[in-house]
């Protein structure tokens, strides 16, 4: 205990403010589903339309990675993501000026709000994934990476209930009031705890060591100040690598199918509760704790299980590979909701189904092993553009399935298909996984 207490813990401490503030992110993110049931009957907004509006994050979400990941690496991840906070926690609280609309002008503007949502979040993921990779050295980097991860469904359990009796008690304008205030909040304290490693002035000597020597990446590779053209080549250069390498099409492809899952939860999962089982909005939050509940402890236990399997000699790729194929096979408990009528065992195979999902969502771990030295910000960037199309697909996909049968059958048919097509591409498409460059 001395010895660790020598060492120094501030990395754990940085890994906790990443995993409150992604909280809050992916509750800013499930707000609009939490308010939908009433909002959508308020403005008059039908279930295409409320799906187009869902989409509406995907889609500025997926253009604005590349962007993204390219200022990460430019400005530093502690830089930009206090940029990101501020920025969509007001735009959060503007979602409530919706309320003096109706129709299509509010399916309009509430299109608009999310779209500003997703060019300000869009870094966020990939910061945190560069902030990982700084802070932790490979052998921690799953557990790591699999905290911060969990926290969306860590979101659900903690906000869930709280949006549902916001909505009841005071009307759905406020539950954005409250989640963009509680990211300006956040916003307060973020830099006096993340800083890049060497900047942080209570990070002890024997935990930069232990960083250095495990292969965390404290020291960034410099940029050479270039003209213009040189610069122009060498992004050219980094695209070509990050758009060409087998294993990393593998890892789009599986976190394209993950993400399916993830954006039924956040988006139309509540409103299936509603319609389609008979809750209340209140009801239906507390409803949706225990699946969360379950994916949280899935993805907590995804990532110790893989850095356990690294610790007993298992290579890094099956050590890696392993919990995202079991995860996803049990993901496809989700079919049994379509087979029963009782609620409670509707709860026990969603529960059942994120506790599955979440033990397999390594895939920022894995980028962070895989990623070029010199490139983090932008390979984290495109991983999550690929794996967010399905932000845009999903919601689209299954209001369009909803206005033509009126049922949630083929939706969750969809959904268990992915999670099989996820584990498909961890087993087949995805290659060694390894540290991409000559400077691994």
């Amino acid at each position: 205990m001395e010895a660790l207490h020598k060492i120094g813990r501030l990395r754990w401490a940085v890994l906790g403010m990443l995993f409150g503030v992604t909280i809050i992110n992916y509750a800013v993110r499930a707000a609009l589903s939490l308010a939908a049931p009433s909002l959508s009957k308020d403005l008059g907004i039908d279930p295409l339309q409320l799906g187009i509006v869902f989409s509406a994050f995907g889609w500025s979400y997926v253009i604005a990675q590349v962007p993204g990941g390219w200022l990460l690496d430019r400005f530093g991840a502690p830089r930009v993501y206090l940029w990101v906070i501020v920025a969509w926690s007001i735009i959060t609280v503007a979602h409530g000026t919706v309320v003096w609309l109706s129709g299509t002008a509010a399916a309009t503007a509430l299109f608009a709000l999310r779209f500003l949502v997703g060019l300000a979040e869009a870094p966020s993921f990939p910061a945190n994934a560069r902030v990982v990779a700084s802070w932790f050295p490979a052998r921690e980097r799953g557990t790591a990476s699999a905290v911060f991860n969990a926290a969306q469904y860590f979101a659900t359990v903690l906000f869930a209930p709280l949006m549902g009796w916001i909505v009841a008690d005071f009307g759905w304008p406020w539950v954005f009031v409250a989640m963009g205030g509680l990211g300006l909040v956040a916003s307060l304290f973020w830099p006096r705890v993340v800083r890049d490693p060497r900047d942080h002035p209570r990070l002890r000597a024997g935990e930069l060591g232990l960083l250095v020597e495990g292969g965390a990446l404290v020291d960034p590779v410099a940029q050479p100040l270039v003209d213009r053209a040189a610069a122009k080549a060498e992004n050219r250069r980094k695209m070509r690598v990050l758009l060409t390498t087998p294993t990393l099409w593998g890892l789009y492809s599986g976190q394209f199918f993950i993400n399916t899952l993830t954006y039924f939860f956040i988006t139309w999962f509540p409103v299936y509760l509603v319609q389609e089982r008979g809750l209340s909005v209140m009801k239906a939050g507390l409803f949706a704790t225990m699946p969360a509940v379950c994916g949280f402890i899935g993805g907590v236990l995804g990532g110790i299980w893989s850095d356990w399997l690294l610790r007993r000699g298992v290579s890094l790729t099956w050590a890696r590979k392993v919990p995202v194929v079991a995860g996803m096979l049990g993901a496809l408990t989700i079919l049994g909701c379509n087979f029963v009528h009782s609620n409670t065992l509707v709860l026990l195979f969603m529960s059942l189904a994120f506790f599955g999902k979440g033990v397999g969502a390594l895939g920022w771990a894995v980028v962070a092993d895989v990623a070029p030295r010199d490139s983090a910000g932008l390979s984290g960037g495109i991983f999550n553009m690929f794996g967010n199309i399905s932000s845009i697909t999903t919601p689209i996909l299954i209001g369009w399935i909803l206005k033509e049968t009126g049922s949630f059958d083929l939706v969750l048919m969809l959904v268990a298909g992915s999670a099989l097509a996820a584990a498909l591409s961890y087993l087949f498409l995805v290659g060694k996984i390894e540290r991409i460059g000559a400077q691994a």
